[in-house]
């Protein structure tokens, strides 16, 4: 069992195209070795993107990293661990210096 366990729901909104009610809700539950709530927090707050963006981005390199370190001895992702290590590295040490440049509040 991961640290963490999560529930994520996907619904659709409607588009271009369509309604709502083209697709079912998807549902399914995932485990991280990580707390995704704080680190989505984290990512809004370094205000690199609208929140909504960042959250996304949080989420989606956060669940990929997981199945990839799951499944790191499968060839599919032999080529693409590297640099996925290599991205999350800078992409932390961008959301570490945009903290920093913020400001403490005052108690």
């Amino acid at each position: 069992m991961s640290a963490h366990n999560y529930r994520v729901t996907l619904e659709y909104l409607g588009g271009k195209h369509a309604g709502s009610e083209l697709h079912a809700p998807v549902q399914f539950e995932v485990g991280n070795h990580d707390d995704l709530f704080n680190i989505i927090e984290r990512v809004q707050g370094a205000q690199l993107t609208d929140a909504d963006t960042a959250a996304a981005m949080a989420l989606g390199m956060k669940l990929f990293g997981e199945v990839m370190l799951k499944h790191r001895k499968d060839p599919l992702f032999e080529q693409l661990q590297p640099a996925f290590r290599e991205f999350i590295g800078a992409f932390k040490e961008r959301i570490a210096a945009a903290h920093e440049g913020q400001s403490q509040p005052l108690i």
